[in-house]
């Protein structure tokens, strides 16, 4: 059983290391600042990544459409995981596009992309974000790793620098909780009073 001791180790010595380092706090705020302001503007958020990081951009998005710790109105947020759409374009067109089509889309100026990728380096999360940037969106990036080609490519890249990858995804949900809660504080103070 020592490998259960081991990894709760290995998981406090990664939280430790990226709040040792304020610019990930400081990311953080500005990232936090970037969905709260959409919102405040009327732009909507989307969401994407693979594997386990679409279930995280998915769980941001409920988070936003639902409620965090208390009862207020819903924010226009999404996930990009319909079925369908992800079947469709993987088949016609690749499935490097699954994310890019569907921003091209429905985003519009003034919306955000929160773009999630533990490699830095997802080749249908880098089209999204290429076609996010082109109609003047605002991208943060859930990044790890060293923040691979999309860390040049977002405009908040939110990176957790390890080589594990469940280790990555550990830190990247706290950040989504993080998110929601300070877009609430900053929405919804009323909630944190």
């Amino acid at each position: 059983m020592n490998f259960i001791r081991s990894s709760l180790s290995e998981a406090q010595t990664t939280l430790n290391r990226f709040v040792e380092d304020e610019t990930n706090v400081a990311l953080i705020e500005r990232a936090i600042g970037v969905f709260a302001e959409a919102f405040r503007s009327k732009g909507r958020v989307f969401s994407c990544g693979n594997g386990g990081s679409m279930c995280d951009s998915l769980h941001f998005a409920e988070e936003l459409t639902g409620r965090y710790r208390k009862n207020r109105a819903p924010l226009p947020a999404t996930g990009i995981s319909e079925a369908g759409h992800i079947t469709c374009i993987a088949n016609d067109f690749g499935f490097e596009y699954i994310f890019s089509r569907f921003v091209e889309a429905w985003g519009q100026e003034g919306d955000v992309l929160l773009a999630i990728s533990t490699s830095g380096n997802s080749e249908n999360v880098i089209r999204a974000v290429e076609v996010a940037r082109a109609k003047g969106m605002k991208v943060v990036g859930l990044l790890g790793k060293d923040g691979g080609k999309l860390k040049g490519m977002v405009d908040v890249p939110v990176i957790v620098q390890s080589p594990i990858t469940d280790r990555i995804q550990e830190i990247h949900i706290k950040c989504i909780h993080i998110f929601i809660e300070g877009i609430e504080r900053q929405l919804f103070p009323e909630n944190y009073a």
